[in-house]
């Protein structure tokens, strides 16, 4: 039995690898993420955000159909915008919730996409008994 193998074969393996690597590491942090905003940072951007916010009432509308309507107010801030969103609502989801949601702005508006509504729990930010 032949030790030691074509060393040609060894660096193209260890080339492939390190191309492999860098790509994934260039995905995981620039390749395809949007960016994540708050409504007081929303005015002249272009293009699709994630939108993070406090749910402000009232809450109204059909998300099944015409959109259901509310407003997103920054997180620790004052600024808001209106949203409209269509998809499924999480069970969570209510004023004075952190959500985020993905879509963009519209004729003064953000527009969400479908069913990317996603609520922020908090019993896992609340600081237990012990701290």
């Amino acid at each position: 039995m032949k030790r030691g193998g074509n060393p040609a074969r060894l660096v193209v393996a260890v080339s492939v690898a390190a191309l492999l690597a860098v790509f994934l590491l260039y995905t995981s942090l620039a390749g395809g993420a949007t960016p994540t905003l708050q409504p007081s940072q929303l005015a002249g951007h272009r293009g699709t955000a994630t939108l993070a916010g406090v749910v402000i009432g009232p809450v109204h509308g059909d998300p099944h159909g015409s959109g259901l309507r509310f407003r997103l107010r920054d997180i620790s801030g004052s600024a808001e915008v209106p949203v409209v969103y269509r998809g499924s609502v999480p069970d969570l989801f209510r004023v004075g919730r952190h959500v985020y949601l993905q879509g963009h702005l519209q004729r003064g508006a953000f527009v969400g996409m479908p069913d990317s509504l996603v609520t922020k729990c908090p019993s896992k930010y609340v600081a237990g008994k012990g701290s």
